[in-house]
């Protein structure tokens, strides 16, 4: 008699979780996937799909009691996280504790706890839905962000006053609580630090160069494993976000954590999400440079069924992406077959448009090589 399989259900339908289906049911689960029809690619590749908003908590657990879920979880989405970690406490599973959802997907109320916690990051205050807020004795230029979304919608760089009561209003509409949270600004270099952690435990397991639009929107252009900071700078930003996942309670699953190095040489923590990266930071990158599969870890923490990651290999691995800005990299996509390095192109969108959020962009290419890839305007 087979013996029945165990049961998983991923929070989110979108591009973005597809991986997390995929690779839960190469591992020989039950996929239960769970989100609004319209752009669930994932209704297709999931055993069961439900049409039902991620937001909707209750009823989604509900139907994870009815069903016996074994596990739950979602690979690249702040809301989502909410979500997993409601279902999971209800249900007696395995997952960060939910009492901490909002400091891990609220970037005002995580800048308050990195406060107390003495985890450095830059100045901030936040600007309620009101639309009131202080900046007294605040240093132009700041970021103007919603408190609780991701892919760069509605962030933007303020220069003067004049620019930033506009800019509150474009992120208190992108924002799900429309609040904003206003920063100083951090020049430096941007790195995030792409983590695993069960039972507490934590285990970094790359960091990743970025590459971004620049001011006014931010949106990340290329990724870049491993980083190539000097090796002390590292071993500090590793320090820094370890203290940091214990202050934010994370204890299961992935954590992608994003920082800025000043030229001084100051570590500033922007902010952590409990979840991988997205851009295939996580699903894929992570992967290329080490040989860990961490998409493979992150389901088995949320089945109970974890191991040490143990890194087989040191590879450079990459994307870039295509916009109006990176025309360049459509040669790439378009004769990807002329590089060996090049594992993944795809044109998501024939027309390019210029950038002013993640989806914006309309293609990309993946690499995996010995050494970073660099590519050139004309090729």
């Amino acid at each position: 008699m087979l013996k029945p399989k165990k049961k998983i259900a991923i929070i989110g339908g979108s591009y973005l979780q597809l991986p997390a289906v995929l690779k839960a049911k190469e591992l020989g689960y039950e996929v239960h996937c769970f989100s609004w029809r319209d752009g669930a690619v994932c209704a297709e590749q999931a055993d069961f799909f439900y049409p039902i908003s991620i937001i909707e908590k209750e009823s989604i657990l509900r139907e994870c009691e009815r069903i016996g879920i074994d596990g739950i979880t979602t690979i690249a989405s702040d809301v989502a996280v909410l979500t997993v970690n409601y279902v999971a406490s209800h249900m007696g599973l395995i997952s960060n504790p939910d009492e901490y959802s909002e400091v891990t997907t609220n970037k005002y109320l995580m800048r308050k706890c990195f406060t107390e916690n003495d985890v450095p990051s830059p100045r901030y205050t936040i600007a309620d839905q009101s639309g009131s807020y202080n900046i007294t004795s605040f240093k132009f230029p700041l970021i103007v962000k919603p408190t609780d979304r991701s892919g760069s919608r509605g962030v933007e760089k303020v220069l003067d006053p004049l620019q930033l009561d506009t800019a509150i209003d474009r992120a208190q509409k992108e924002a799900f609580s429309k609040a904003a949270i206003i920063e100083e600004f951090v020049t430096g270099r941007e790195i995030s630090v792409e983590a695993i952690s069960y039972q507490g435990r934590h285990t970094i397991l790359q960091i990743t160069d970025k590459v971004t639009t620049g001011s006014p929107y931010f949106v990340e252009l290329e990724h870049h494993q491993p980083s190539t900071l000097p090796g002390q700078i590292q071993s500090e930003v590793k320090a820094i976000v370890l203290k940091a996942l214990d202050a934010l309670h994370i204890q299961y699953g992935a954590s992608h954590s994003e920082l800025k190095i000043t030229e001084d040489g100051d570590i500033r923590v922007i902010e952590i999400g409990a979840r991988m990266g997205g851009d295939f930071i996580g699903s894929t990158l992570v992967r290329l440079s080490t040989g860990y599969d961490f998409l493979e870890g992150v389901i088995k923490v949320a089945m109970g069924e974890f191991q040490e990651p143990v890194i087989s290999q040191r590879h450079c691995s990459g994307v870039f992406f295509l916009s109006k800005e990176t025309e360049y990299v459509l040669k790439y996509i378009e004769h990807s077959s002329n590089y060996p390095e090049i594992v993944e192109a795809q044109i998501t969108n024939p027309v390019l448009r210029n950038i002013e959020c993640s989806g914006d962009r309309s293609g990309y290419f993946i690499y995996q090589a010995d050494k970073r890839f660099r590519v050139t305007e004309d090729i």
